[in-house]
């Protein structure tokens, strides 16, 4: 497999729903942790229009801790992608550590913190910043880990340090900053939404995709943008990706989209 997911998971009913899930996926479970003393943890989701809200019982990933990260393990792939930041306690100090630790093993890196339940934003972005590729919040995250008021006041703040800076904004598309530039580019507009759920994360699936590539930043956005899209089609955060092939026959037929 292409893709390995490394988390930590209870023996029981839900757990055995991770790994039977991600594998239908073509996903790697081997670096996945199975504990028979933790329950694996739940999120329930609630959709509302084009927004939703989320109540998350953490279960075993509070217990996954640095050292369950073994160099070893992070020299078999190329990129890491860190998500989730707030629902892990156990690697809040060291989520420096660890993308120092990819970055002098030679992998690409990407983050998304996404939203604090406690909403304390306890993270010093900019710490981590200069070790992370490309970093991935959406507008409001953004605004409230650097506790400034707009996306143009937030980006000055962490431009001296930053690499790649991809906000994502909802039904207007997204702007990025990179290599000192700024580039804004619009939705690919599903006018049927069926739900938003794990539109964010596809954002951040699509541009990791090109990104890996080493396409160039704006093509990395726009595909980006479009895989957003594509999950707004089907009910759930990954249901309307099948295969690759299916997603970009989608792409084509629906959105117009001429890459590929």
């Amino acid at each position: 497999s292409n893709v390995s997911f490394l988390g930590k998971i209870g023996q029981d009913i839900f757990g055995d729903l991770v790994i039977s899930s991600l594998e239908l996926k073509g996903v790697n479970t081997e670096l996945i942790i199975r504990s028979k003393e933790l329950k694996t943890g739940a999120t329930i989701v609630l959709n509302y229009d084009e927004d939703r809200a989320m109540v998350t019982h953490t279960g075993a990933m509070e217990d996954l801790i640095l050292e369950d990260i073994t160099e070893s393990t992070l020299k078999k792939a190329r990129h890491l992608h860190f998500s989730s930041y707030f629902l892990q306690p156990g690697l809040k100090k060291s989520i420096g550590a660890l993308f120092k630790m990819a970055k002098s093993l030679g992998l690409t890196t990407s983050f998304d913190a996404q939203w604090d339940p406690e909403e304390k934003w306890d993270l010093d972005i900019q710490s981590v910043l200069p070790d992370i590729d490309v970093f991935l919040p959406n507008q409001q995250e953004l605004l409230y880990l650097t506790k400034k008021t707009t996306v143009g006041e937030a980006l000055d703040y962490l431009s001296p340090i930053a690499n790649t800076i991809a906000v994502k904004m909802s039904n207007k598309g997204s702007l990025v900053f990179s290599m000192g530039e700024k580039l804004q580019k619009d939705a690919f507009l599903n006018t049927t939404v069926v739900d938003a759920i794990g539109a964010g994360d596809s954002f951040n699936a699509g541009f990791i995709h090109k990104f890996i590539q080493q396409c160039p930043i704006g093509e990395c956005q726009e595909f980006g943008n479009l895989t957003g899209a594509i999950s707004t089609t089907a009910a759930g955060g990954t249901t309307a990706f099948k295969d690759f092939e299916s997603v970009m026959e989608m792409a084509r037929e629906r959105f117009g989209y001429s890459g590929k």
